[in-house]
C-alpha cells in the first residue's frame, strides 16, 4: 500500500470537506454537484456519491478509505490510488477543501 505518500497535496493524512461553493444531491445513489461560482454540474457514480457523503463534514483520507474497503471488494492498494485521484480531480475543480491534518 502507498501509505501516507502524497499525491497532489493529498495523502491519508490529509482531511477533506466539501467547499462552501457548491451544492449537491443524491440522485437515486449517485451525486449530482453544482459549482456555484462556475454554474457547472458533475456527477459521481456510487462509490464517488459515498466519498462525497463522507466528506460533509471534515474526514481524514484515511477513515474514508477505511470505509470504503468496508463496502467494497477492492484491492487496498488500488482503492487507495482511485480515492486520492478522486480526491485530486474535486480539489482541481474547487469542490472541496484539503487541510493537512495537523490541526485535528
Amino acid at each position: 500500500m502507498a501509505s501516507n505518500k502524497p499525491t497532489g497535496g493529498i495523502s491519508l493524512d490529509s482531511v477533506v470537506s466539501v467547499s462552501a461553493d457548491q451544492v449537491s444531491c443524491d440522485l437515486e445513489g449517485e451525486a449530482a454537484i453544482l459549482d456555484l461560482k462556475r454554474g457547472t454540474y458533475y456527477g459521481l457514480d456510487e462509490v464517488g456519491a459515498t466519498i462525497w457523503k463522507l466528506v460533509a463534514r471534515p474526514t481524514a483520507v484515511s477513515a474514508i478509505r477505511d470505509v470504503l474497503l468496508e463496502r467494497y471488494q477492492v484491492d487496498p492498494e488500488r482503492c487507495e490510488q482511485d480515492l486520492l485521484a478522486l480526491l485530486g480531480k474535486l480539489r482541481e475543480h474547487g469542490l472541496i477543501q484539503v487541510t493537512d491534518g495537523s490541526d485535528r
